[in-house]
């Protein structure tokens, strides 16, 4: 496997996928469907094989050597820059325990989410080229090891994403898009700053002992490759580190999304198509945390364990506030929005107590989020393809009418609340292990709890609305699942059920590097310290 690109292989076949799509006849609307599931269905494979070859006791985080399935090459190389010098970008590619299953994830929803868009019949070329630049997008933020390259990807999944929204969404899809782009933009000028300012504050020396400004991500993880007059650069008594980190963690922070930029989710799932709601809740908000915990945890690890307890803080209010505000909605789609909006609190406490157990909760639940809230958005599209509307009050009694549709609703809301058995309560609970474990997040952790209280409030509720009680005479003739929506709900349920009960697999797939980011923080103190840096 060492020679094999799989890693390029799972990043741009979607893109070898969409270059079929654009040559396909339009009226050849099956083979545009098909070839998408083909595309699909073989990352599926190759992300199985990943794991089948992963090392689970290499680290990764910031050891190049620890890294698997690592291809990199020079990229971009233009010398003879008068006061820039060599400019040099690599095409660097890697996993690890942090991104491996967020790779898995990916494979898994996209094909899910193929399944789901079998109905759409408006412009079906332009809209499955779009969903596979998309799904390039998403896979390569997560195995992009140059900083440059991260930012290539990460930009790629706004275009897709606002035609998705924008074009094939409901009738306020326009306004939802432009939103959508605005705030993802903001969010990544944010990033950029940073990321020029890392790239003048830090040289790597290469194999012939040049010394050349650098994108890559492990480089800018050692203190020693900065410079003394750096802009962000420890040695430097004047450095900006402190206003880069803040400006880092709100570009993050805007995809999480985390209160209080996360005005753009409700409204973008609501006019999205069911498809692109399972991958931008599935998918797309794992991508903040992961850039939080991949870019800044690392390179800004001394200001990571300063601000622990306002990463903290801002994870809890996302707890309680999106407990509370999804209680508040009658539109079944905004519920999940908003559910989802305080799952990612549960995310960002893991990823604040700086110990094994908690950051392992966090990437454990960033998995079981995407599983548990793909199948919440599809059952609610299951529900709205026949009744064609989302308002909870007008539902009543669906468990009578659609017996086996309700248990799968069962299944997914159960899970969301955390109950054992079904994955979201192992994640959950070593979030809060994690939590408790540190003294700097105890209390917040304890507070955070009553967002289990109101989740179980507000599910337990919506699934008395919709599918108990008395069956409401207006949808006596719905029908129960078809076998399309069977291929989707089936498999994210054995996913939900047997990593509740057998949770280890992933666990240990993540537990060397999170062991592995929880002792570069704790040395950097040291380090750092010695700096002056603080």
């Amino acid at each position: 496997m060492n020679n094999f690109p799989i890693l390029s292989l799972l990043t741009f076949l979607p893109i070898v996928g969409m270059v079929i799509v654009l040559l396909l006849p339009k009226k050849q609307e099956l083979s545009i469907k098909v070839t998408t599931l083909i595309v699909t269905a073989i990352q599926i494979v190759l992300s199985i094989i990943l794991l089948m070859n992963f090392n689970y006791a290499a680290g990764g985080i910031n050891d190049a050597s620890s890294f698997q399935f690592i291809e990199k090459f020079r990229w971009i190389d233009i010398p003879g820059f008068a006061w820039i010098g060599q400019i040099k970008i690599d095409y660097f590619l890697g996993v690890d325990g942090l991104s491996t299953p967020l790779v898995l994830l990916t494979a898994i929803v996209t094909f899910i989410a193929t399944i789901s868009s079998w109905t759409i019949d408006k412009s079906v070329k332009g809209y499955f080229a779009m969903f596979l630049l998309l799904n390039t997008g998403m896979m390569g933020v997560f195995v992009a090891l140059d900083f440059f390259l991260f930012y290539i990807f990460w930009e790629l999944m706004l275009l897709p994403m606002y035609f998705l929204i924008g074009i094939w969404g409901g009738p306020r899809r326009e306004y939802a898009a432009i939103k959508f782009f605005l705030y993802t933009l903001l969010g990544s000028i944010f990033i950029l700053l940073v990321m020029i300012g890392l790239y003048f504050s830090s040289m790597e020396t290469l194999a012939d002992g040049t010394r050349v400004f650098t994108f890559n991500l492990l480089e800018l993880m050692n203190h020693a490759n900065y410079t003394e007059t750096g802009i962000l650069s420890p040695l430097n008594p004047n450095n900006l580190r402190f206003i880069a980190y803040i400006g880092l963690f709100i570009g993050f922070a805007i995809k999480i999304p985390m209160f209080p930029f996360h005005t753009w989710l409700p409204d973008a799932h609501v006019e999205a198509p069911t498809a692109i709601s399972v991958i931008l809740a599935g998918v797309l908000l794992k991508m903040g945390t992961y850039g939080i915990l991949r870019v800044s945890y690392p390179i800004f690890p001394e200001l990571t364990y300063q601000l622990s307890w306002y990463i903290a803080l801002f994870g809890m209010i996302n707890i309680i506030y999106g407990a509370l505000a999804a209680m508040a909605q009658k539109d079944f789609k905004k519920l999940i929005a908003y559910s989802s909006i305080s799952h990612m609190g549960y995310v960002m406490l893991g990823m604040s107590a700086l110990n094994t157990m908690g950051i392992s909760g966090a990437v454990l639940q960033m998995f079981n989020h995407g599983t548990i809230t793909a199948m919440l958005f599809l059952i609610v599209g299951v529900v709205y393809d026949r009744a064609h509307t989302r308002d909870l009050d007008s539902f009543g009694g669906l468990g009578k009418q659609m017996p086996i549709y309700t248990g799968f609703v069962s299944v997914a809301f159960f899970a969301a609340i955390g109950l054992p058995g079904l994955s979201g309560f192992i994640s959950e609970a070593l979030v809060f292990l994690g939590g408790f474990g540190n003294g700097t997040t105890r209390i917040l952790a304890i507070i955070s709890t009553l967002g289990i209280l109101l989740g179980a409030a507000y599910m337990l509720w919506t699934l008395q609305r919709v599918y108990l009680g008395t069956l409401n005479e207006k949808w006596k003739d719905l029908t129960d699942l078809t076998t399309r929506e069977y291929l989707m709900l089936v498999p994210l349920t054995i996913i939900v059920i047997f990593l509740g009960v057998y949770p280890s697999p992933m666990l240990n797939l993540m537990n060397a590097s999170a062991n592995a980011m929880v002792k570069f923080i704790s040395d950097a103190q040291v380090i750092y310290g010695s700096l002056n840096a603080f």
